[in-house]
């Protein structure tokens, strides 16, 4: 009797294992991660990741792409608002705003995460990509020190140029402009023979932010900028006036292509891709874009012509995409660990091949396509306002882009965009105060 007790408790107990082990494998199997991210281009590559994913672990990974970037930015908004963000997704904008998502417990800090098993995924990263994903002591954001984001690639931002259309206007294909003068000299050129210019998307004018920034650094230096920022030096200052002053330049020598202050990215992407303009302000995602556009198209990427010879031409780069994971998922600890697999060297050599972008893994740097290797080259020259330590107010960063925006129709001259937005600056800083 003793005996068959036993085996009575036996069989019940192994019931209840099977019924409680089998609704975990079952809920494993129907996990899924869902991803935001603005770049559409990468979805078929994002894709195939997740299937391979999916058939490694059961987990399922669906990526939503979302364009233009002005649109995506708005949506991630209005799903903070609403506490919908999903499991991973990108945040487009200034440190202050991903600082922002850090404060609304949005964003899981990865920093105990990194240093796991001696920093390997940490370490396993470009320095410069994930500083912008970096938060350090004493920053001015009120931030604790950490990572609160796992880059995917790294990126440069610079000027691209259609080698045909060169050879049709007598240039020589293999020299782009040095200076800012040369550059001027090829937009009369460019004006004489009725062609189209720069094209760019300074309707999105985070763009125009950009250039604007890399004229700053290469004529007054990273000093001067940063005391700017910091209310020390007023936007009125010769050097700042000089800035604005380009951009009047580059529209009245015909360099500029019409309409591109109302111009997206997109379709600034479309123009250079069909050889429909001589150049373009882009960033090194233009690679995998111009392939699936024109998989023919001749041309070369340059530093943006130097204005000054007093301090180096910096431009934006860094992490070009980054991940965060949402602190409120359920699914974070997945999360977590799909990111950290996404950034493995095989996946992130995958990607590389498939998307023509930069890898953050260092391990898969040395097998960067050929095509993207002058972007690559110009890591050199990077920098970010998101690892400057100290941000613009935002309005202050609209009145000074759209202040240029003016100044290429003509409605303004640089010296009335530079008394407006300084007294934009005096106003915010006023607010500050109180």
């Amino acid at each position: 009797m003793r005996s068959f007790g036993f085996r009575i408790l036996a069989i019940i107990f192994c019931g209840f294992c099977i019924v409680g082990c089998a609704p975990a494998e079952k809920n494993k199997a129907a996990t899924t991660l869902t991803v935001w991210h603005w770049m559409t281009d990468r979805g078929p590559a994002f894709n195939e990741l997740a299937k391979k994913y999916e058939a490694k672990t059961g987990i399922k990974v669906n990526f939503e792409l979302y364009a233009p970037s002005d649109a995506y930015s708005q949506k991630v908004r209005a799903a903070a608002q609403g506490a919908n963000l999903p499991d991973i997704f990108g945040i487009l904008g200034e440190k202050r705003d991903f600082a922002s998502f850090i404060k609304a417990n949005y964003v899981l800090e990865l920093t105990p995460y990194m240093l796991e098993d001696k920093a390997k995924w940490k370490n396993s990263f470009f320095a410069k990509a994930l500083a912008v994903n970096e938060f350090n002591e004493g920053n001015s954001y009120g931030i604790k020190p950490g990572i609160y984001g796992a880059p995917i690639d790294i990126m440069t931002i610079q000027m691209v140029y259609n080698k045909s259309l060169f050879k049709q206007l007598g240039l020589n294909s293999n020299q782009p402009p040095q200076t800012f003068q040369d550059f001027l000299d090829i937009g009369k050129k460019i004006k004489a023979a009725n062609m189209q210019g720069l094209v760019s998307g300074w309707g999105e004018i985070w763009m125009i932010d950009c250039l604007a920034n890399n004229y700053a650094f290469n004529i007054m230096g990273k000093d001067k900028v940063i005391a700017t920022i910091k209310g020390q030096v007023p936007y009125t200052d010769p050097d700042w006036v000089r800035v604005l002053s380009l951009f009047k330049e580059m529209q009245d020598s015909g360099l500029l292509a019409s309409g591109i202050v109302t111009m997206v990215n997109k379709t600034a992407e479309q123009l250079f891709a069909n050889e429909k303009a001589v150049f373009a302000f882009n960033g090194s995602w233009c690679v995998n874009v111009y392939k699936g556009m024109n998989p023919n198209l001749e041309y070369g990427a340059f530093l943006p012509p130097r204005a000054s010879n007093k301090y180096p031409m910096a431009i934006w780069g860094g992490a070009g995409s980054s991940f965060m994971v949402n602190c409120r998922s359920k699914n974070k600890e997945e999360a977590v660990k799909f990111l950290r697999w996404l950034t493995e060297a095989p996946q992130q050599v995958y990607l590389a091949e498939a998307t023509n972008n930069l890898p953050a893994n260092k391990e898969s740097s040395n097998l960067v396509p050929d095509v993207t290797a002058s972007f690559a080259k110009a890591m050199d020259n990077a920098t970010h306002p998101n690892v400057w330590g100290v941000s613009e107010f935002s309005p202050v960063i609209e009145a000074f882009d759209k202040g240029i925006q003016s100044i290429i129709i003509g409605e303004k001259t640089p010296e009335q965009v530079a008394q407006e937005v300084q007294k934009v600056k005096e106003r915010e800083m006023a607010k500050k105060r109180v």
